[in-house]
């Protein structure tokens, strides 16, 4: 039986022009987990990431902590959606960024709004897949760590949508309580599951045992 670590990024750039990168605290997010899982003596078999940079600079982070010199496999199937896009889908305005708690509040619920209507099939954010289609490029690399990584520890880092569309598809939840898991999931947050060649099980979601100190109050975050 192998166990796979799936990994959200550390905090990306959440309002910026640019969201797809690390912040300063993302990046010291995803040293701290490398340098945790070194000091229990954790080794990784394979790597497996998506392709957007947060996803390259959160391992490279890890990697570092870790002291690890595994090459990635990239699978693009473990991308996130595009947040704007599906937003635009139920809202075509354009929205001020973020920077009050109001606006905060806003982004999500309009959010929450478009996952549900994309899920359901009533709407097609511009430039991205059907759900469907998203959801079988995550199907596709849990097929792939199966079938090739048995018995092995794995890592993915991704994002949280993939994540917990993952998730969903090992419990057999809806699309709607996918997405609540999704709003929820923090910043280099690990969830783990153990793994046969048939199948995937549920042992822990969402945690940060990294973060596990009165030193790091500060450096939870989920966006």
């Amino acid at each position: 039986m192998g166990t796979l670590y799936l990994v959200r990024h550390g905090q990306a750039s959440f309002g910026a022009a640019d969201y797809d990168q690390l912040s300063e605290l993302g990046r010291r997010q995803s040293l701290r987990l490398g340098r945790y899982w070194a000091e229990r003596g954790l080794g990784l078999d394979a790597v497996i990431t998506g392709s957007l940079r947060r996803h390259q600079q959160t391992w490279a982070g890890i990697a570092e902590g870790a002291g690890l010199a595994l090459q990635p496999l990239v699978m693009p199937g473990l991308n996130e959606y595009d947040a704007d896009a599906v937003i635009r889908c139920v809202h075509p305005q354009p929205l001020p960024r973020p920077d009050t708690p109001e606006q905060y509040r806003q982004h999500f619920r309009l959010l929450r709004d478009g996952l549900t209507q994309w899920m359901a099939g009533t709407v097609s954010p511009q430039g991205m897949p059907s759900y469907d289609g998203f959801a079988r490029g995550v199907a596709e690399a849990l097929t792939h760590v199966r079938g090739a990584h048995h018995g092995k520890n794995v890592l993915i880092v991704s994002s949280g949508g993939p994540i917990a569309t993952a998730v969903g598809q090992v419990l057999g939840l809806s699309p709607e309580a996918s997405i609540e898991l999704n709003l929820r999931i923090r910043n280099s947050a690990v969830t783990e599951l153990q793994f046969t060649p048939k199948r995937h099980s549920l042992l822990t979601y969402n945690t940060l045992p990294h973060l596990d100190g009165a030193e790091y109050r500060d450096w939870v975050t989920y966006a």
